[in-house]
């Protein structure tokens, strides 16, 4: 349903893929975001962004139904849509073709329309917004089943066409009938794409065969993941989820396959998130290797090699992003689209590529060394220049920079950054020492140990009695959450106690709503500011089963599965009235979903996950 707004809550949203792209289908199967050929392509349909030209595609059941229901077929990408009536049954089915045996399919979404029983006619909502609007979308109707959309930017354009006649004297049908038993199918493709030569039936055939195919590479996907605890269903949601958000071709992983959807309602933090950061990518692959996708890990490790050999010529110039092939421009402007509810401006491109957050190098470095242990051994040519950056983070570290938040206006001495140099200090040691690299590490093993004892001394404040977010703060942040999680620090630790006691009462609410601190400050949690972020959430729950806490943390874990959406999907934050925040489905929401699981099921001693520790 629309909100007063005009707006569906973003948690109304599924979403389907082919590890090319995603497309986002609301709960009553209005398409209304997809960028593509590719995840960072511009966007086709937009109408999650702007109601009136964004652009989106609907099938519309033109009678009144009593209900309708949105759910994936066991453990696929496949999503279904269900309209029920005293007069009609009617199924949506939408996916993005994918090969059975994993290889590349062509670039499509189908819809496939099911009228199960009676008779129904459909509105047919057809909408496209090429190049984001900047030029204005022609339309070319090559046949009764076939049309074309393009502009001066995009003369290849997308081509969408139908088993069912859609064009009449050169128009858009408004509307198509069916009856019972009868099927009707939609696919959207470049319009480079070759016009099929097969009869209607024939094609309709053809694309059965492809949803069959599609739910069997699915089905043989996950049966990677042996996890069989209380929360499987959420566990293969979240793993498929990043699968979906995981390129086949060039191997990265996008944050999010949506940009500009709002962290505050009105408010301006509206980014973009179709891009490959390295932190997220990272703890993304780990995820992975939890999980016993190593082949996903690989496809990682390839891209990674191949942008530090590009990136490490002489001077250290590894970006905290790039686009999902390895470019670096990543020009940010605004569009001259409304916002979800209104939320401006709407930004493509991320100006934050520049920034320094020293972070990446300890997420990074810690993907290497597990990569070494679970996966395949790395080579000496990359090693080299892994210890460029390592000499680079031994040379930095004690500087300031933008932190993990990417807060733009100044930069600062954070303690997670700090942490990460750490990190990336200690990883890079036991490598060395397990894989006997001739490579001095006298001066890391030096720095690490300063890293250690400037934490220790200068971030943690006697007042508080506890760590804080940067040098001179008297407040924590949820990225703190992560010094045990990373074997800074014990749990057990009395510092590390108190300092979650702090992170409690500044940041804690309804048990599990965990919100950030971008600054200096206490985050109202009364007024109408950013969401809670969910991975931070997920960070605390770890930490209590760390602790000990198992029970408590389990019971958390269930209390924030209630927070998912009808399809057990997350966005990036959590409004106070449950309502979805941020870029959809956010790839980082969901690896924390997966660790934090892991360690709870580990400290139950029942871990049945494919890795151990």
């Amino acid at each position: 349903m629309k909100e007063a707004s005009g707006y569906p809550g973003i948690e109304s949203y599924g979403v389907i893929g082919n590890c090319q792209t995603c497309a986002l289908i609301q709960r009553e199967g209005s398409i209304d975001f997809m960028s593509f050929p590719e995840y960072d392509s511009h966007s086709v349909f937009a109408a999650l962004l702007d109601q009136n030209k964004g652009g989106s595609f609907h099938t519309r059941p033109q009678a009144p139904y009593d209900k309708s229901f949105q759910e994936y077929i066991l453990d696929t990408a496949v999503l279904t849509t269900r309209f029920l009536s005293e007069a009609y049954n009617v199924e949506f089915t939408d996916f993005m073709p994918m090969k059975s045996d994993g290889k590349p399919e062509r670039n499509q979404l189908v819809r496939k329309i099911s009228l199960i029983r009676g008779s129904l006619s459909f509105e047919l909502i057809l909408n496209v917004l090429i190049d984001y609007g900047k030029v204005d979308t022609q339309i070319d109707y090559v046949d009764a089943h076939t049309v074309v959309f393009k502009n001066e930017a995009h003369p290849e354009g997308l081509k969408v066409r139908s088993s069912m006649a859609i064009v009449e004297e050169e128009a858009l049908v408004e509307q198509f009938s069916l009856e019972e038993g009868e099927d009707a199918f939609f696919i959207i493709e470049a319009a480079k794409e070759e016009q099929p030569e097969a009869t209607i039936a024939e094609q309709c055939e053809e694309l059965n065969i492809k949803l069959h195919d599609t739910i069997h590479f699915w089905h043989q996907w996950i049966k990677t993941c042996k996890y069989t605890g209380d929360f499987a269903e959420h566990m293969k949601r979240s793993a498929i989820t990043l699968k979906l958000m995981t390129s086949a071709k060039y191997g990265s992983t996008v944050a999010a396959p949506t940009y500009a959807l709002p962290e505050k309602i009105g408010g301006d933090k509206n980014w973009d998130y179709r891009y490959a950061w390295v932190r997220d990518a990272a703890f993304t692959m780990y995820a992975f290797m939890r999980l016993g996708f190593i082949e996903e890990a690989s496809h990682f490790m390839k891209w990674i090699y191949d942008l530090i050999d590009a990136d490490i010529n002489g001077d250290v110039e590894l970006q905290i992003m790039y686009r999902i092939d390895g470019s670096r421009d990543l020009d940010e402007e605004e569009l001259d689209l409304e916002g979800y509810k209104r939320s401006q401006p709407v930004r493509i491109g991320n100006a934050a590529t520049g920034q320094l957050q020293l972070d990446v190098f300890g997420e990074l470095m810690d993907t290497i060394y597990l990569f070494d242990k679970y996966g395949q051994n790395v080579m000496y040519s990359f090693w080299r220049n892994v210890e460029k950056l390592i000499d680079f983070v031994c040379k930095n570290w004690e500087n300031p920079d933008h932190g993990i938040w990417e807060v733009r206006e100044v930069k600062r001495h954070y303690l997670f950054s700090r942490l990460m140099c750490w990190v990336a200090l200690d990883r890079a040691i036991r490598l060395v020492r397990k894989r006997s690299l001739p490579t001095d590490v006298s001066q890391w093993i030096e720095n690490r140990n300063r890293i250690f004892q400037d934490i220790y001394d200068n971030f943690w404040d006697e007042e508080l009695q506890s760590y804080v977010h940067f040098k001179g703060a008297k407040t924590v942040d949820s990225s703190l959450l992560m010094m045990p999680l990373m074997k800074f620090i014990s749990p057990y630790d009395k510092r590390w106690v108190k300092t979650m006691k702090v992170i409690e009462d500044q940041l804690i609410v309804d048990d599990v709503l965990v919100y950030r601190n971008l600054h200096d400050s206490i985050p109202n949690k009364g007024e109408a500011v950013e969401g809670s972020f969910t991975i931070g959430s997920f960070w605390y729950i770890e930490c209590l089963s760390r602790g000990g806490e198992v029970e408590k943390a389990e019971r958390y874990f269930q209390k924030l599965m209630s927070h998912s959406n009808h399809l057990n999907l997350f966005a990036e934050e959590l409004s106070p009235s449950g309502a979805q925040l941020g870029n959809f489905p956010q790839g980082f929401s969901h690896l924390g979903l997966i660790s934090t699981l892991f360690s709870i099921d580990r400290q139950k001693g029942q871990n049945t996950f494919v890795l151990k520790q």
